[in-house]
C-alpha cells in the first residue's frame, strides 16, 4: 500500500498542481477545498431533510391517531407507502419520474428534490414513532383536555403531544443519525456531497486516503448530532416522568 501524501490534500483537483496553500487558496480547489464543500452539502441535505422529515413525520403521526377513519387511513397508506420503496428508487422516482408527470418541477433544482425524497422517506419513520408516543399517553390525558374546555386539535397541541414529542426524541435522535447516512444516496443524482467527492477523488488517490477522511466526517456529522439530541432531551425531560430524575 503506498504511504500517505498529505500533500495529496493540497493539491488542485483539476491541474495536480500543488496550491499556495490548502484551504482558500484563490485560483485553486484543492481536494480539502472539495472535501470541505462536499461536506457542507451534505449536511445542508441532511438538515433540512430533517426538517421536512419532522414536519411531515409529525402530522402524519397525529392523523394515524385522531377519531376520524378517513384522516387515519390517509396516514396509515402515507406511512406504508413511503416506509416500504427502498429510499434511492424514492430518489429516482422524485428526479426522473415526478419532472415527466409535472414538466413545471423540471426547473426545480436537483437538491431541494434530493432533500424532499429523504425528508418524506424519513417523515414514515418518525410518523410511527410520534403515533406511538401518542399511543403511550394514558387515554385520561385526551379527555382530560376536552373536559377543559379544548378542542381536539388545542388538546394536541397543548396537551399530548408535548409529552408525546419528550417520551419520542430517543428513537428521533437514531433517525436524525439516519438521515445523515443516509443523505449519501445523494451522490446517484449528481449532488457533489461527501459521497460523491470520494467516489472521483478515490480515482486519483487510494482509497485509504480518500475514504478514511470522509468515513470520518460522516462519523463527526452523526456524533454530533447524537450529543445535541441528547442534551435536548436533558432540557426537556419533566420529573418523575419515564424514569427522568
Amino acid at each position: 500500500m503506498a504511504s500517505w501524501d498529505w500533500q495529496l490534500y493540497c493539491t488542485d483537483m483539476v491541474t495536480e498542481e500543488v496550491a499556495p496553500k490548502c484551504f482558500g487558496a484563490p485560483g485553486y480547489e484543492t481536494y480539502l477545498d472539495a472535501m470541505v464543500h462536499a461536506w457542507g452539502w451534505t449536511m445542508t441535505v441532511s438538515v433540512l431533510g430533517l426538517l421536512v422529515a419532522l414536519v411531515a413525520g409529525s402530522l402524519i403521526g397525529v392523523l394515524r391517531t385522531v377519531p376520524n377513519r378517513k384522516l387515519a387511513m390517509f396516514g396509515e397508506a402515507w406511512t406504508e407507502l413511503f416506509r416500504n420503496i427502498p429510499l434511492i428508487v424514492q430518489l429516482f422516482i422524485w428526479y426522473h419520474v415526478i419532472p415527466r408527470l409535472f414538466p413545471a418541477l423540471a426547473s426545480v433544482p436537483p437538491a431541494v428534490l434530493v432533500i424532499t425524497a429523504i425528508g418524506l422517506f424519513t417523515s414514515a419513520r418518525i410518523a410511527e414513532q410520534v403515533k406511538a408516543g401518542i399511543q403511550t399517553l394514558p387515554k385520561g390525558q385526551r379527555y382530560a383536555g376536552q373536559a377543559l374546555g379544548l378542542t381536539l386539535p388545542q388538546t394536541y397541541r397543548h396537551v399530548l403531544l408535548p409529552m408525546a414529542f419528550r417520551i419520542v426524541i430517543p428513537p428521533l435522535t437514531s433517525e436524525s443519525m439516519n438521515i445523515v447516512k443516509n443523505s449519501a444516496v445523494a451522490f446517484a443524482v449528481s449532488i457533489p456531497d461527501l459521497a460523491q467527492f470520494a467516489q472521483q477523488a478515490s480515482e486519483q488517490s487510494s482509497f485509504v486516503q480518500i475514504f478514511l477522511p470522509v468515513t470520518l466526517l460522516y462519523f463527526i456529522s452523526a456524533y454530533a448530532i447524537n450529543r445535541v439530541a441528547k442534551l435536548i432531551e436533558i432540557w426537556v425531560r419533566v420529573p418523575g416522568i419515564l424514569g427522568a430524575k
